[in-house]
């Protein structure tokens, strides 16, 4: 994930697939549902298959906090969590480095 450049997203499965954890993209959802706040990893560039940040209750305020640090990095959120995946998915193999 630290892999992942300022202003862009990777979705759950991607990080799977990247990591060789194909099919576990719930796994990587409850590994970053773990990690302490704050945290040097950028843990909020990371969003589900439909472009939403995955908002609940039980995440005690981190998808809020996931909402107001993607706003701080230029990419739009609506307020149900909403994104524009399309526009700013990270394409790792797309840039030498990634």
């Amino acid at each position: 994930m630290a892999r992942i450049p300022h202003g862009r997203l990777a979705t759950y499965g991607q990080i799977a697939d990247l990591i060789a954890a194909f099919g576990c993209a719930r796994q990587v959802g409850w590994a970053l549902r773990r990690l302490k706040l704050p945290s040097t990893v950028p843990w909020h560039r990371v969003v589900n298959a439909q472009g939403r940040i995955s908002m609940s209750l039980s995440r005690e305020g981190s998808d809020w906090i996931q909402r107001d640090l993607l706003l701080a990095e230029g990419i739009p959120v609506d307020e149900e969590g909403r994104l524009l995946l399309c526009q700013f998915l990270w394409h790792p193999d797309a840039h030498a480095g990634d």
